[in-house]
C-alpha cells in the first residue's frame, strides 16, 4: 500500500511559514520567501514588533537590520491600523493596538481624528483616552467620545440583560415572607425548615411553616455604593464599573451610588444614566486615599444592614492605613456588607499591596479580582448575605 507524503509536506511547508512570520528578518534562516497576503502580513507585524526593536527614538535603525516602524505620521498609523484589522482577528487587533501605544508611544496620535476613526475600540483604548481628554484638541473630541460610546454598548449589551435577571432573582429572595402564596413558596428553604416534621414511615416531612420569598416590587431596596479607585493602573476597573454602576442605578430595587477617587473623592451619582459621562468626569492617575474615599461613602450609610459597599481598588493606600482599616472594621460591625476587589476586569489580578489586602481578609473582607462575568454573582451573594464566592487567587 502506498503511502502519500503529500500531507505531511503540506504541513512542513505551514510550520516555515509561521516560523518566518515569526522571526521576521528577509528569511532568517528558514529558507521561506512570503508574498503577497503573507508579505503584508509581515510588513504589518515589522511595523510594530521588528520596528520597536531596531529603531531608536529618531526612527533610524539601530543596526543594518531591516526594521519599518510606525513613524510619526497619523496617515500611516491610520494605514496600518486597517491593514491589521483585515489580517488579525479583532482580540488580536486590540492587542497590537495595547502594544503600539505602550511601545512606541503613540499617545499624541490619538488627538487626531482620523486616527481614532481608524481604530479598533477596546477596554485599553478607553483608558488611555480618558487619561489624554484634558489634552483633546475641539476637533477630536467627538469622536473621543464616540469610540467610547462604541465600547461602553458593547458592554452594557454583554453584560446588563444578565445582571439585571442575577440580582433580580437575588432580591426576590432576599425579601422573604412567612405567609407565601403558593406559587411563592421557596420549596428548598421551606423544607430545610420543617426537617424537624420528617415522617419515617411516610417518607415525607409535614410542612409546619411555609418560607416564601416576595414579589419583586414588594422586595426590600438595597443600598448600593461602588467606590472606584481611579488611579491609573485601574483604567480597566473604571470603565467596567461606570457601566456596572449605570445597569444598577436601571434597577427600581437598588439604590446604587458611585464614588471615584484618587486624593480626592468625586461623587457621580447623577451621572449614572450616561455611563459615558462618568468615564469623561474621571480622572486617571494620581495618587491614593482610600480612607478618605471610604469615610465619604460610610457617611451616606443610613441602613448599614442593607447596604452593600464594594472597593474597587489595587490598595496602595496613600492615606492613613490605620484608619482605612478601622472604616472596614466599622462599616462591617454595623452590618454592612464590604467587598474588596482589587480590579473588576478581564486581566485579573493586578499588583496589588499583599499586606492591606491580607488585613483585610484578617476583618472578614477578603480581597479578590473579579471579571465582570462573574461581577453579577458576587452581588447577587451579597444581596442575599450570603457568603461571598471568593475566586482561588483571593487573599
Amino acid at each position: 500500500m502506498a503511502v502519500t507524503t503529500e500531507p505531511v509536506s503540506l504541513a512542513a511547508d505551514e510550520r516555515l511559514r509561521r516560523w518566518r512570520l515569526v522571526l521576521g528578518g528577509e528569511a532568517d534562516g528558514t529558507g521561506r520567501t512570503l508574498h503577497s497576503r503573507d508579505a503584508a502580513i509581515d510588513g504589518a507585524l515589522a511595523a510594530l514588533y521588528r520596528g520597536a526593536a531596531g529603531e531608536g527614538r529618531s526612527g533610524q535603525p539601530r543596526s543594518g537590520r531591516r526594521a519599518a516602524g510606525l513613524g510619526g505620521s497619523a496617515p500611516q498609523v491610520a494605514r496600518w491600523l486597517g491593514d491589521i484589522r483585515e489580517y488579525f482577528p479583532a482580540t488580536v487587533v486590540q492587542l497590537m493596538q495595547q502594544d503600539a501605544i505602550t511601545r512606541l508611544g503613540l499617545e499624541q496620535l490619538l488627538l487626531e481624528p482620523e486616527m481614532l476613526e481608524a481604530v479598533e475600540p477596546d477596554v485599553h483604548l478607553v483608558g488611555t483616552l480618558l487619561s489624554l481628554k484634558h489634552a483633546l484638541p475641539e476637533t477630536t473630541r467627538e469622536t473621543a467620545r464616540a469610540v467610547v460610546g462604541k465600547v461602553v454598548a458593547e458592554l452594557e449589551r454583554r453584560l446588563a440583560d444578565r445582571t439585571r435577571a442575577t440580582l433580580g432573582g437575588a432580591l426576590d429572595r432576599s425579601a422573604r415572607v412567612n405567609r407565601p402564596r403558593h406559587r411563592d413558596i421557596d420549596w428548598d428553604r421551606t423544607i430545610r425548615a420543617n426537617l424537624k416534621n420528617y415522617l419515617p414511615d411516610h417518607g415525607t416531612v409535614v410542612p409546619e411553616r411555609l418560607v416564601g420569598y416576595a414579589r419583586a416590587q414588594r422586595a426590600v431596596k438595597k443600598d448600593v455604593i461602588l467606590c472606584i479607585d481611579q488611579s491609573g493602573s485601574m483604567a480597566p476597573s473604571v470603565v467596567h464599573s461606570a457601566v456596572f454602576g449605570a445597569v444598577l442605578a436601571s434597577m427600581k430595587s437598588l439604590d446604587t451610588r458611585l464614588v471615584v477617587f484618587d486624593t480626592s473623592v468625586v461623587d457621580l451619582t447623577e451621572q449614572l444614566t450616561d455611563p459615558v459621562d462618568v468615564l469623561f468626569a474621571t480622572q486617571l492617575g494620581g495618587g491614593t486615599d482610600i480612607n478618605r474615599a471610604l469615610a465619604y461613602c460610610q457617611s451616606r450609610i443610613t441602613r448599614p444592614a442593607e447596604t452593600i459597599v464594594v472597593l474597587i481598588s489595587d490598595l496602595y493606600e496613600g492615606g492613613i492605613r490605620d484608619e482605612m482599616l478601622k472604616r472596614v472594621a466599622a462599616m462591617k460591625a454595623a452590618g454592612v456588607q464590604f467587598i474588596a476587589l482589587l480590579a473588576l476586569s478581564d486581566e485579573g489580578a493586578p499588583a496589588y499591596d499583599h499586606a492591606h489586602a491580607a488585613a483585610l481578609a484578617a476583618l472578614g473582607a477578603p480581597a479578590f479580582a473579579c471579571t465582570p462575568d462573574v461581577f453579577p454573582e458576587i452581588m447577587a451573594a451579597a444581596i442575599e448575605k450570603r457568603p461571598i464566592p471568593v475566586p482561588d487567587q483571593g487573599v
